[in-house]
């Protein structure tokens, strides 16, 4: 069968299409930036890639007529201020380019909304299933809450939170009750809804067997990574506090903290379990979600983390805007060593940042990091999603990975944080010799200070990180 799969670049549609794959379906991919998409070479002959933007009708007009069936995994929670009126905007499209097809069924993921007064997230969500609704395809709509997996969200979120924080004075919205699933049990529900026709035409809650309070949440992860911690709510911290507390501890966005913490004052639990039985699944316990993802992070194997997606940045751009450097109007600083090993040489750079360091002056990025994140920036909270290995569209703590092509020998970097202007970190090998370039282009008289203000670390930094990558 054709699936059409939208956000296929995303943390839930990057597991799914393996999937649908194993499964002999033909994946029609829509995404926004094929460079940012990577799949598996062992996938690439049962998919085709479409670059479509939902909020563009022209490019909708790509999507084939014979598909058989979509999946519908994309929102703009933490990507601008009208959210809300974006996500209704790319539904109404995407409904409107999928009359022009042969489909019999739409996958929605969703939001739990069982609650009378909604967050603004969560009422997004609603319309979005209201507008999908209206369709002549038979829509099903799986609506979750917390999801627990390596590199989601939610995850990253608590493990800030319990690493670093022995002690914790949280607002009062850490007593409101979930129920979280793992992200497994969320691929087999979709999997699994696809052409059962026992779902056509209805929305279903998913959950784990657990209600949980989110400091009951939290606690469990404690428990679980045998860590003691104390945790004391009041009812004193107001929404835009609780954001900002969120927004410093941990490695998610401002604008994600603020929709995250808008949305935690809402009870997310399911209404009943007959999907359990519909598709045969019975969803795993929180305890052993959690097990699930430290073995995925301790054998560095994490498919997809939310992290790489662009809404985790402060840039909403495509990768092809900036893969090539300028060089008018643009300072350089290019540093040039001969190679005493071209693969140790490799190695590093394939490493380089997140737990690794950046080889020189780690205590100079963790403060540029920090200063970022005072100013509304990324910070360096992001890390890396792999451990030993890069692709296009990764976050690299403040800046995302424009080219990765380790046979080429070629890192470009492009910078995410708080700048007056825009900044490339390029590692090349090429031939004998080991070049290291820093490329920033100013914007106005503010930028060109700045670029002269850090100039003096620039000798201590580029000259000792590409001395030790050559080492």
């Amino acid at each position: 069968m054709n699936i059409l799969l939208t956000g296929a670049t995303g943390y839930i549609g990057k597991r799914l299409l393996p999937i649908l794959v194993a499964q002999g379906h033909h994946v029609i991919c829509c995404v926004r930036d094929p460079k940012r998409f990577n799949p598996p070479d062992s996938l690439l002959s049962s998919i085709e890639v479409l670059k479509i933007d939902l909020l563009d009708i022209a490019s909708l007009e790509q999507i084939p007529s014979n598909i058989d069936a979509a999946y519908y995994l994309v929102h703009s929670m933490s990507a601008s201020k009208d959210y809300l009126i974006l996500e209704q905007k790319a539904a109404l499209n995407f409904r409107g380019a999928l009359s022009k097809t042969k489909v019999t069924q739409v996958i929605y993921l969703s939001g739990i909304i069982n609650e009378d007064l909604l967050s603004k997230h969560l009422s997004s969500r609603k319309n979005v299933e209201d507008e999908l609704n209206k369709g002549s395809y038979h829509l099903t709509t799986l609506r979750a809450g917390i999801i627990i997996g390596s590199g989601s969200a939610s995850f990253e979120i608590i493990r800030d939170l319990i690493e670093k924080l022995p002690i914790m004075v949280t607002p009062k919205w850490l007593n409101t009750k979930c129920q979280p699933i793992g992200v497994t049990d969320v691929i087999n529900f979709l999997s699994n809804a696809l052409f059962c026709e026992a779902v056509y035409d209805k929305n279903f809650d998913i959950g784990g067997p657990d209600i949980l309070s989110y400091k009951e949440m939290l606690l469990g992860f404690a428990e679980s990574r045998n860590l003691k911690r104390w945790i004391y709510t009041l009812p004193i911290m107001t929404p835009r506090l609780s954001s900002y507390w969120l927004f410093f501890v941990t490695s998610t966005s401002y604008k994600l903290a603020c929709a995250l913490v808008d949305s935690m004052k809402v009870e997310v639990i399911c209404r009943n379990d007959d999907i359990n039985t519909i598709l045969d699944i019975q969803p795993i316990p929180y305890k052993e979600s959690l097990s699930r993802a430290f073995t995925k992070i301790d054998s560095n194997q994490i498919v997809s983390s939310w992290k790489d997606s662009q809404v985790s940045g402060r840039l909403n751009f495509n990768i092809s805007d900036f893969i090539d450097v300028p060089s008018y109007g643009c300072f350089k600083d290019e540093r040039t060593r001969v190679l005493k090993s071209k693969e140790r040489a490799t190695e590093k750079i394939w490493k380089i940042g997140g737990k690794n360091g950046w080889y020189k002056g780690d205590f100079l990025w963790q403060l540029r990091g920090y200063m970022d994140k005072l100013f509304g920036g990324v910070g360096l909270r992001r890390g890396r999603t792999n451990q030993t290995s890069l692709t296009a569209g990764d976050a690299l703590d403040f800046w995302r990975v424009l080219y990765a092509d380790e046979e080429e020998g070629r890192l470009l970097l492009f910078a995410e944080m708080k700048l007056p202007g825009e900044a490339w970190l390029e590692f090349r090998i090429k031939n004998d010799q080991l070049i290291l370039t820093a490329t920033f282009r100013p914007k106005g008289v503010l930028g060109r200070l700045y670029w002269y203000s850090v100039y003096p670390f620039h000798g201590y930094i580029f000259k000792g990180m590409i001395d030790a990558i050559n080492q």
